[in-house]
């Protein structure tokens, strides 16, 4: 009895003295702080580089970033360049265990199967400081990329707290079977929208398009961040009367201009969605994320009259 008390009380003092000295977390997006939250637990304090509604390829750098950065245990990254611009931050930050091949250091795309991989070496010259170089960094919206990002974290956070390497693989494991069966539902609203074609304003939809059966046919944007020339607005404008899209997807961080002229010419309605945990007040979890904006595509569809394309 003694020996189950005494277990007891050792575990609660653990857990006690995690909650009061969690490790600091460092994410460059807020889609890593919600899953680093749901695998770390009450041992982890989450912070952000960038913040919700934030267009993730030009995450301001802050000066107080780097005070972070330097407190921080792990610094969980999107990898692919797509924090290109906060590199001063990490290098500034002196804080050799979040550099590349520290203990601390997470690139969360390590084990992603990765779309649109450029057949040749690409470079930002090419396009613009947007450019997706070594494939398409929007990987957080194919839910099942959200397990392979636990994992990395997870390990990540088993390397420099292996005294709890338990807790966070019970976590991840939860949040891993949360996943699968949030999916199933997901999968079944969409499926009688399967090959519904849309529009998309940048490229940040490839994987939930892969996912969840859509087709992107084409995008606002010829190259990521480039702006669209009149010739590439006609042609637009022609694909999209021609196939009958009626949805155009848009991030909420550009300017709606350009999709609003193009839902005036087309008809079709142009759907607000955002891309990341935050972008709107209830989307506070990774799994609100896809229950908020697959439910508002649905909508859309139905007020629209789009149907699957195949059976």
């Amino acid at each position: 009895m003694w020996a189950t008390v005494a277990v007891v009380i050792l575990t609660l003092s653990r857990e006690s003295l995690s909650a009061s000295n969690p490790l600091n977390v460092v994410t460059t997006t807020t889609d890593l702080a919600a899953i680093a939250e749901a695998v770390g637990g009450a041992r982890v304090n989450v912070e952000t580089l960038g913040r919700a509604g934030e267009d993730p390829h030009n995450v301001a750098a802050r000066a107080s970033d780097v005070v972070k950065l330097n407190k921080a245990d792990l610094f969980v990254r999107v990898g692919l360049e797509l924090e290109v611009r906060l590199r001063a931050l990490t290098d500034g930050a002196r804080n050799a265990k979040i550099l590349l091949g520290g203990p601390g250091y997470v690139d969360a795309s390590a084990g992603v199967k990765l779309l649109e991989k450029p057949v040749t070496r690409l470079d930002r010259f090419t396009g613009s400081a947007d450019a997706h170089v070594f494939g398409n960094p929007h990987y957080w919206l194919d839910p099942l990329n959200g397990k392979v990002i636990a994992t990395n974290i997870a390990a990540g956070l088993k390397r420099i707290a292996p005294a709890d390497a338990d807790g966070f693989e019970q976590n991840l494991k939860s949040f891993c079977a949360q996943v699968d069966e949030r999916l199933a539902g997901w999968l079944k609203l969409m499926a009688p929208y399967k090959d519904a074609k849309v529009v998309t304003y940048h490229r940040s939809w490839p994987n939930f398009a892969h996912r969840f059966g859509l087709q992107v046919v084409n995008c606002v944007e010829p190259k990521p961040g480039v702006p669209p020339s009149p010739t590439h607005i006609a042609g637009l404008i022609a694909q999209m009367k021609a196939d009958d899209i009626k949805v155009i997807l848009q991030e909420p961080y550009f300017d709606t201009k350009i999709g609003k002229s193009l839902s005036e010419t087309t008809g079709a309605r142009l759907l607000v969605l955002p891309p990341s945990v935050g972008g709107e007040e209830s989307i506070r979890t990774y799994f609100d994320l896809f229950d908020r904006n697959l439910a508002k595509l649905v909508d859309a569809f139905k007020e629209t009259g789009v149907r699957g394309a195949t059976p």
